[in-house]
């Protein structure tokens, strides 16, 4: 248990202005302020100081991933370059939103099972789509597309997600690049 120090000098002028600026309720007496520090019957000791904890070394961190994680170099390249085909196509564009992801889900099931290395994913191009409306809106499939994927069955087996080249639809289609099993 503390004993109360009393205020200081300057917290009590500060003290009386505030009380001085208060309407007390009805009924009730502004309380009296003592104008000297209270007198400590018992003096307080001074803290003692606390050693700090031992330093540890962190641990070394991890080197931060490559920009294209997930694929190497020569993947990069023939998807930029468009030289690679893909060997399952799913074309989602002009579905409603629930129809998408059934054929999402169904197509991804199919491509997998087949062993397919890379999926096109035609879902049209996006538009700047007010979150509120993305359920009826232009766009609103390619807008929920990677967080379908994301929460899917599907997600670990996905090794990168790519804008696909102009020859297999450019802006308006995705390579999904699939793991080897």
């Amino acid at each position: 248990m503390s004993i109360p120090r009393g205020l200081s000098a300057e917290e009590a002028a500060a003290w009386a202005r505030l009380a001085s600026s208060v309407t007390p309720l009805e009924g009730r007496k502004v309380p009296r302020l003592e104008t000297a520090p209270a007198k400590l019957s018992k003096p307080v000791p001074a803290p003692k100081a606390v050693a700090p904890p031992p330093i540890r070394k962190p641990a070394k961190p991890s080197p931060p991933p490559p920009p294209n994680a997930g694929l190497d170099s020569q993947w990069e390249r023939k998807l930029k370059s468009g030289a690679i085909s893909p060997d399952f196509t799913l074309d989602l564009h002009g579905d409603s939103l629930d129809a998408a992801y059934s054929r999402l889900m169904h197509g991804m099931d199919q491509a997998r099972s087949m062993g397919a290395r890379v999926v096109l994913l035609i879902a049209g191009k996006s538009r700047p789509v007010d979150p509120a409306d993305r359920g009826s809106r232009r766009g609103a499939i390619r807008a929920k597309i990677l967080d379908w994927l994301a929460a899917s069955s599907h997600s670990d087996s996905i090794a990168a997600v790519r804008r696909a080249h102009r020859r297999h639809g450019g802006e308006g289609a995705l390579y999904l690049v699939l793991r080897r099993r």
